[in-house]
């Protein structure tokens, strides 16, 4: 393969016609360099480097950055100064290693920390274990899905985090103009956002309150209009496109712009608390944000969950035929197996079977020593966390083959809640109870951590061509290595800052779960009727043909952070309708992608650097004043105008 031409088919993101195949960019007839001592070795450095920054930021300063992409630029810099050659597989199998860093870092610390806020007592055995067997299981669960997921919906789904990598990947390998393109949109989108994070340059986020009606409007009415103008967030809209993002906004705009004022002018002066978590604001008092994270995001919780169940439903006949297989490989003998193309080799389906049962006993085990629960109470723990972790699965993927973002917390809440109700019923309340619960909530919320970052890597590595099965094998060791260092990590800190009192750690997740956690195991309760509008409205959704989970997505989802999903997604459309010439609308749309994924790269490195600044107390920002907002307009529609113009000068292939 000519490196200078390496770039991805331009059938890689478009629906598949009739009778039409996917080629890879490694030949499936060929064997590349893949699992090699280089790949597996920086694999893991990167697993422990990522994993214990990701868990130190996201404790200290709030803030849980996505590790693919960094790590993938990493894996391309150092493959060119060592001169590997053949490193484009290698490239994959370090970044498929690596990225095991944020998804267990985001399953540990969305939940673990509350151990220490609650003031539990559990040791450091005990929460590797809960991680490790919910990264286990996590691996296991979707790797029956790959194909349905990476082939059969092929183009179906935007996949905007894989593709951006999938670009820092390939182009760094040795398409020079993909490459020059990617380096100054890079750049261009670190040095963008850095501006903003570092030094506060401009607001990060406008919204209708910097004007004098539209803080009347926000105070009165609740209602209030928010976008985030990082370049980050502007380029992951392109990716996922029109038709996205604009059912992510729909579901944003029901929210925002009907139920939070229903909701305040039926409230009122009346102070509802349907957790009994000792609420005492009335509704008139909350603001706009305050209202949507106590009353309208529970609605888009249900909403999301039973998405997921629909999806499930919908997806029968894939888990029938994953059942199959394995029933049928499980009988097979040995030197009866069928050739299968290198590209679509997964692991044996009799490992995976066996896999998951040896981890849900270990599991079991698990909850009868490592938790309060007896042998009968351990199986229906056990049934609560293999059901859940299984049905969510599915969900999580969706999410981020969609939208590229995970809503990982609310299914969390949603384990948290249901978990605490079923083991107060059978007796087990108060500090027992509440240890339970958060390590069953912590298996489950890194299994789903685990499975929807998984996906991207395996959709990488279908788009350019590894195989599965080598990504699958070793994606267990670099969950090994990065629930031993995160909650090592997460150890440290606790003794050194706390998680409670003056200056103590940030953790706003695991505070969120420690809230609701709290009042349940002490008589408290539930909002079942907010949970039970989401569902309605996902069912009438999915009966009008809306995509459900996209839509609800967007009612979990802020505003601010929705609606550049819609700007990005326009300009998206724009540039790939203006010409007669599909081949030119088809250049366009792939520059663009380029372009966009740029501004994903760059804006997710320099968010590290900016939180690294942030915890060593280097504080640069300049001193907000009135026309913060009103001057990032500036720079923003300038990035849109770069975007829109770089994307449509484009020759004729």
């Amino acid at each position: 393969m000519d490196k200078e031409q390496l770039q991805l088919p331009e059938n890689a993101q478009r629906e598949l016609k009739d009778g039409e195949e996917y080629t890879p960019l490694l030949s499936p007839q060929k064997d590349y360099p893949e699992v090699t001592v280089w790949s597996v070795c920086i694999g893991l450095l990167m697993t422990v480097l990522f994993s214990a920054a990701a868990a130190f930021l996201g404790l200290k300063v709030g803030q849980v950055f996505e590790a693919a992409i960094p790590i993938a630029i990493i894996a391309v810099g150092l493959s060119s100064v060592m001169r590997k050659k053949n490193a484009l597989g290698q490239n994959v199998i370090i970044q498929s290693i690596g990225a095991c860093s944020g998804a267990i870092v985001a399953g540990a610390i969305f939940t673990l920390p509350a151990i220490y806020i609650l003031d539990l007592k559990v040791n450091f055995l005990q929460m590797v274990v809960s991680s490790l067997l919910g990264g286990m299981l996590g691996i296991l669960f979707l790797i029956p899905f790959r194909k349905y997921f990476v082939k059969e919906m092929h183009g179906k789904y935007p996949f905007p985090e894989a593709t951006a990598t999938t670009q820092v990947l390939v182009n760094g390998e040795g398409n020079r103009d993909g490459a020059k393109t990617l380096l100054v949109s890079g750049l261009i989108g670190g040095l963008y956002d850095f501006l903003i994070s570092t030094f506060g340059l401009w607001a990060e986020t406008i919204s209708t309150r910097m004007t004098a009606w539209g803080a009347a409007l926000a105070s009165n009415h609740k209602i209030v209009v928010k976008n985030n103008v990082g370049a980050a967030v502007l380029g992951l809209g392109y990716i996922i496109g029109l038709k996205y993002s604009l059912i992510i906004c729909c579901g944003s705009f029901l929210v925002w712009f009907v139920i939070i004022p229903l909701i305040n002018l039926f409230g009122g002066d009346s102070v509802i608390d349907l957790m009994n978590t000792g609420i005492t604001a009335s509704v008139a008092s909350m603001s706009a944000e305050e209202i949507f994270a106590t009353y309208a995001r529970p609605i888009g919780i249900g909403g999301i969950a039973t998405a997921g169940i629909i999806g499930i439903l919908k997806s029968l006949g894939v888990i029938k035929s994953a059942f199959g297989l394995a029933i049928n490989e499980m009988r097979r003998k040995g030197g009866d197996k069928e050739s299968v193309q290198r590209t679509q080799q997964d692991l044996p389906m009799t490992i995976i079977v066996y896999g998951i049962a040896i981890t849900l006993i270990l599991a079991y085990v698990f909850f009868v020593f490592g938790t309060v629960c007896n042998w009968w109470q351990a199986i229906i723990a056990l049934l609560i966390a293999a059901v859940i972790a299984f049905l969510f699965t599915t969900v999580a993927a969706n999410a981020i083959a969609i939208v590229g973002s995970n809503p990982v917390s609310g299914m969390t809440i949603m384990t948290l809640i249901i978990t605490a109700i079923v083991l107060v019923a059978m007796g087990i309340s108060g500090q027992t109870g509440m240890v339970a619960a958060i390590l069953i909530g912590g298996l489950v919320c890194t299994a789903l951590s685990v499975a929807g970052a998984f996906i991207t890597d395996l959709k990488i590595g279908y788009w350019i061509g590894t195989t599965p099965a080598k990504q699958e094998s070793w994606k267990f060791l670099g969950t090994v290595v990065a629930s031993i260092t995160v909650c090592g990590v997460m150890v440290i800190l606790n003794k050194t800052y706390g998680f409670t009192g003056p200056n103590a750690l940030v953790a706003p997740q695991a505070n969120a779960m420690a809230a609701v956690i709290g009042p349940m195991m002490n008589g408290g309760s539930a909002p079942w009727a907010l949970y039970g509008m989401g569902a309605v409205l996902a069912i009438l959704l999915n009966w009008c043909g809306v995509p459900a989970l996209a839509f609800c997505l967007g009612m979990f989802i802020p505003l601010d952070l929705n609606l550049p999903l819609l700007v990005g997604g326009i300009v998206s459309w724009f540039v790939s309708s203006r010409s007669k010439d599909k081949a030119i609308n088809d250049a366009r749309i792939e520059k663009g992608t380029l372009i966009a994924s740029g501004f994903i790269a760059g804006g997710a490195l320099m968010g590290v650097v900016s939180a690294v600044l942030k915890f060593a107390n280097l504080d640069l920002m300049i001193r907000e004043s009135a026309w913060s907002e009103p001057v990032a307009f500036i720079p923003y529609i300038a990035l849109i105008i770069y975007l829109t113009v770089a994307s449509m000068k484009v020759k004729k292939a």
